[in-house]
């Protein structure tokens, strides 16, 4: 069977835990602010895991990570 291709959007946007799970980093720390709180940004810089929905297809899109 050939090598599968690694999805390049997803290569820079997911990894894996060491449970494999995938890990994400949170929408909404690009622009606008100032309007939000200190607290709001700070917990925003952490990651999280994908949605349980979404964890079989990230997986497919990223095979060898």
């Amino acid at each position: 069977m050939p090598k599968l291709k690694t999805h390049s959007g997803a290569k820079k946007r997911f990894k894996l835990s060491k449970t494999g799970k995938p890990v994400r980093a949170h929408a909404n720390m690009s622009h606008i602010l100032t309007k939000k709180t200190t607290k709001r940004k700070r917990n925003l810089r952490k990651t999280t895991v994908a949605d349980v929905t979404n964890q079989k297809q990230i997986k497919r899109l990223i095979p060898y990570k």
